[in-house]
This record gives structure tokens, C-alpha cells and sequence, in this order.
């Protein structure tokens, strides 16, 4: 099995997860991501490199998408936070980056009261949505992404 490299990179008011509004978004943070994979995976947990980052702007977001292209990262986790719903610009540039990602979410974005949550710009380009489990939802993420990797390399 080959190690992977693995982006998890959150996008703006997800710096403070398990501080954050916590009957929305959970008491744990990213710290506990790790060990949730571990768990997921397994001794296959030895075969990925966790990288994590955080940017609240839309442009640091899309330098980082365009760094992890240029650094040959094999796959991305992606919660663009509000971004999901409003940006073309991240959308443009997961398309033309061409890593696998997963969009991701802590809460259960259709089961939100704002119209808004329910359409998402980016879900088109990405191998696979996860929503609505608190922070394992980047665990889970993260153990298909690895999933689908190993496929491909079969």
C-alpha cells in the first residue's frame, strides 16, 4: 500500500471547532481526526500523511488548492464552510486542479434551516459528499478517499 498524502483543509469560522458553536458543530476538534482515522482504518492508517490547514478567505483558500497541486497531493478533504454555497472561484479551481476531494460537513447542511446550505458550487467536482456526523464526517472522508486511491492504483 503507498502512502498518501492527504489535505484536510477547512474554510472560514472552522478555525475554533469544539469552542464553535457546539450544538452545531460538536465539542471535538481537529485534534481528534487522527485517532478517528485510525480507527477507521486501521493498520492502513500507517499508509496516510494527514495535512491539515485552515484559511478564512476565499483566496487563501484557492493559493492553498493551487500549492497542494504544485506539491502532488494525492487527495483533499474539503469543508469550504459558507463557501460551499457561494463560490464559483473554489469551484473553478478544484476543477482545474484535478485532485480527488471530498466535500465535507460537520452538520447535516439540507437539515439546516438556511435555503442557502442545500445547493452546493463545488459537490460537482468532488468523488464524494459527507455530511452530518461531527467530526468523524472528515475521518469517514478520509478512509473513502484513501479507499478510492488504492483503486485507482490497482
Amino acid at each position: 500500500m503507498a502512502k498518501h498524502t492527504i489535505l484536510v483543509l477547512n474554510g472560514p469560522n472552522l478555525g475554533h471547532l469544539g469552542v464553535r458553536q457546539p450544538e452545531i458543530y460538536g465539542s471535538r476538534g481537529m485534534d481528534d481526526v487522527p485517532a478517528l482515522v485510525d480507527s477507521l482504518l486501521g493498520t492502513a492508517s500507517g499508509s496516510v500523511q494527514l495535512v491539515f490547514d485552515q484559511k478564512n478567505g476565499e483566496g487563501e483558500l484557492i493559493d492553498r488548492l493551487e500549492k497542494a497541486r504544485e506539491d502532488g497531493v494525492d487527495g483533499i478533504v474539503f469543508n469550504a464552510g459558507a463557501y460551499t454555497h457561494t463560490s464559483l472561484a473554489l469551484a473553478d479551481c478544484l476543477a482545474w486542479i484535478r485532485i480527488p476531494f471530498v466535500e465535507v460537513h460537520i452538520s447535516n447542511v439540507w437539515a439546516r434551516p438556511e435555503e442557502i446550505r442545500h445547493h452546493s458550487w463545488i459537490a460537482r467536482h468532488a468523488v464524494g459528499v459527507i455530511a452530518g456526523f461531527g467530526i468523524e464526517s472528515y475521518a469517514l472522508a478520509v478512509a473513502a478517499l484513501v479507499r478510492r486511491l488504492e483503486e485507482a492504483q490497482a
